[in-house]
């Protein structure tokens, strides 16, 4: 039996279950309340609680559950990344890294329902073993998140959350599937939820897979294809001394892994027809289990909050045979937190907590890239946020300790880890204001201290990266990352014209990232015909900006404009070291819309079709050192849509959405793309490997 037929099973129960129209639920333990999609809304920040997102200084983004809904990708990362100022580093099709205001890697946090994912995403071509399918809702925090989640948030934190609980007395079945036409990818979830006497449960499957994507350059791009399962549960009750619940999922990934070779008589890929849905040398399989426990204990109307979470991710590299791995890294984690959230009173509110992590990982293949170690840290954290009439103020600080300690390797008598053990530490804060003058203004100010102390990879890294096209070399000698970044911004909301406007300046301490090296004569440095990157370190100066502008001239027409803007310099250096690598090219998104206004007795609800551009200007900041990186030249995208809600029997039976993505077929490398730096096409005399090209997307939701 194939191993997808689960969630059709899953998904074929759920389409016959009884639909219901269920009111809003409130938020517990990190679920995010139903209507959180408007700036005045209510949002849930992490494990703190509620907060009106007006009256936070720090910039953030809300990513609703329809627009969820409506938006087409191939993972979770893909969905939000083209929110002002989030973009991705990608490697094929089913691979994605978040990138917040130009800052990337360990640098970004992503915490799903209260618990931070950790998966070695050190690496370029590691992913976010999450399935994209249980996810309700986002929250993108663009800033150091350093003061609520220590160590690794110094850009920003993603939060995932989960659907809302339904209210008492309420069960609840769904499915979904989908189509994408350019890599033939399918997919399939289902879910089953309820609450009865404050009992509540959610079960889900999904289930997806794709073969190899093509463009107009390249054809098929073989090695791109890729294939996930996803399951998870969650039980827990609710009383009147508070609530608790325990949550298991487990999540495999199966990515093929482009290495963009060409047969240099014709300039074609090598490999296969592109047409396989199966596995194709090199691969590599990905497991992440989660088990998580979260209680919430009432002390009047205070709340404390206890979150105990473990998490396994293994990784497995098959280079040379369909059955034996090389590359084998395990990786069990342990994380902790305790937070007390205090009521309101007088205008007052205090939140205090601590908490960390335990991580242990091992090598258990026969290739090696970084040494197996074991990781501790803790922090301690106190924040106030006060409020006089329109004005609020908020701020806290942080305190952390990591320590790190990894395990010599010998290899055929060789030395290949040394041992080494570091300690870091920091101090963190930040500090902000919000005031509205009137209620359709908001200006917001912001400054924080951000720490981040490095990843295993820059220490101690020594082997060949598959599928990121180079041998790296770690720095045991590195020192923590510092920032000092401040946030300044507004919001102005009307009937028929909002704007959100915010700007940024950040300063960053040893900043750190991989340089291509060269020998004395200029010539590359290689280790098995492979370029030899190592990761040093300096002082960084980042700023920028987004600006949201979203138009009704009528109620069924929006107009919605967005532009994102970063440039990244490391300071002191010469011009060919002067910019940053892997950052962002700025970028303008329009999109337009038109809610169509259907008589009431026809059976489609909220129907809509919307055109949309998607602008990449020219990327002249890049490292260029060594040749590390190239320019990118600019390039749009178009894109069409129409969807709507299908109702019979008084009920909302489903929902359908057909897209269809860069509708020209347009050639194009973006630049934070690792595939644009594999071979060269002898014949036509361009590097790399494009982006997929034109693609057909029909949902259905039930």
């Amino acid at each position: 039996m194939p191993k997808w037929t689960f969630a059709i099973a899953l998904w074929l129960t759920a389409s016959a279950a009884a639909a219901q129209n269920l009111e809003p639920a409130d938020s517990v333990h990190g679920h995010a309340v139903e209507g959180a999609i408007h700036l005045n809304e209510v949002v849930v920040v992490g494990t703190t609680g509620k907060t009106l997102l007006k009256e936070t200084p720090l910039a953030m983004s809300v990513v609703g559950h329809r627009a969820l809904q409506e938006k087409t990708a191939s993972n979770i990362i893909d969905a939000l990344a083209k929110e002002p100022g989030v973009s991705q580093i990608t490697t094929g099709g089913g691979i994605s890294k978040p990138v917040v205001r130009g800052l990337g890697f360990n640098r970004v946090l992503v915490v799903q329902n209260g618990v931070r994912q950790e998966g070695q995403q050190w690496g370029d071509e590691h992913g976010v073993e999450i399935d994209p399918q249980s996810v309700y809702s986002a929250e993108i925090l663009k800033g150091p998140g350093s003061l609520m989640y220590g160590s690794d948030a110094l850009a920003g934190v993603l939060i995932l959350n989960s659907a809302p609980l339904l209210p008492e007395g309420k069960q609840r079945a769904g499915g979904s599937l989908e189509y994408q036409t350019n890599a033939g990818l399918y997919g399939a979830s289902g879910v089953y939820e309820g609450n009865l006497n404050n009992i509540f449960w959610n079960v889900r499957g999904s289930v997806r897979g794709a073969h190899d994507y093509k463009n107009r350059r390249d054809g098929r791009v073989f090695g791109s294809a890729f294939a996930e399962q996803g399951i998870e549960g969650m039980g827990g009750l609710r009383r009147a001394w508070g609530s608790t619940r325990l949550s298991l999922s487990y999540y495999h990934l199966r990515p093929n892994i482009v290495e963009g070779e060409r047969d240099e008589q014709t300039g074609e890929l090598i490999g296969s027809d592109g047409l396989s849905y199966g596995k194709r040398l090199p691969f590599q399989h990905v497991s992440h289990f989660k088990a998580a426990s979260e209680s919430d204990f009432r002390l009047g109307d205070d709340h404390l909050k206890l979150l105990l979470a473990y998490q396994q991710n293994q990784r497995k590299e098959y280079e040379e045979s369909l059955d034996e791995f090389g590359l084998f890294l395990k990786l069990h984690t342990l994380t902790y937190a305790l937070n007390f959230l205090s009521a309101e009173r007088a205008g007052w509110k205090f939140l205090a907590g601590v908490g960390g992590m335990y991580q242990q990982s091992k090598n258990l293949g026969e290739e090696f890239l970084v040494p197996s170690y074991n990781l501790f840290d803790i922090g301690t954290y106190a924040s106030a946020s006060k409020r006089w009439g329109r004005l609020n103020l908020s701020g806290g600080l942080r305190g952390d300790w990591r320590r790190v300690h990894s395990y010599a390797l010998y290899e055929d008598g060789d030395l290949r880890f040394a041992p080494f053990s570091r300690h870091f530490s920091g101090l963190t804060g930040s500090v902000g204001v919000a005031y509205e003058p009137v209620s359709e203004l908001s200006l917001k100010a912001n400054i924080s201290r951000g720490f981040r102390a490095p990843n295993i990879s820059e220490l101690g890294a020594n082997g060949e990266h598959e599928g990121t096209f180079r041998y790296e070399q770690g720095n045991a000698d590195l020192k923590p990352e510092y920032s000092w970044q401040f946030d300044a911004g507004l919001y102005y909301s009307s009937r028929v014209f909002s704007v959100d406007f915010s700007v940024f300046a950040n300063l960053i301490e040893n900043y750190i990232f991989a340089e291509k090296t060269a020998a004395a004569d200029g010539s590359k440095v290689l280790i098995d015909d492979v370029p030899v990157y190592r990761f040093v370190s300096g002082d960084a100066r980042l700023w920028g900006g987004e600006v949201a502008i979203d138009w009704h001239p009528v109620r069924t027409l929006h107009v919605e404009n967005a532009l994102s803007y970063v440039c990244a310099v490391q300071l002191h250096r010469s011009a060919d070291e002067k910019y940053l690598p892997l950052t962002p090219a700025p970028r303008w998104n329009v999109q337009v819309r038109y809610d169509l206004p259907l008589p009431a007795a026809w059976p489609i609800r909220g129907g809509f079709v919307g055109a949309g551009m998607e602008l990449n200007f020219k990327q002249n900041h890049y490292y260029g050192a060594n040749d590390t990186e190239t320019a990118t030249p600019a390039y749009a995208l178009f894109d069409l849509s129409v969807g709507g809600d299908v109702h019979a029997g008084g009920r909302k039976i489903c929902s359908v959405f057909l897209a269809c993505e860069n509708l020209f077929n347009k050639a194009y490398q973006n630049h934070l793309s690792r595939l644009k730096y594999a071979d060269w096409n002898a014949v036509t005399g361009r590097r790399g490997v494009f982006n997929q090209g034109r693609n057909i997307v029909l949902k259905i939701i039930f």
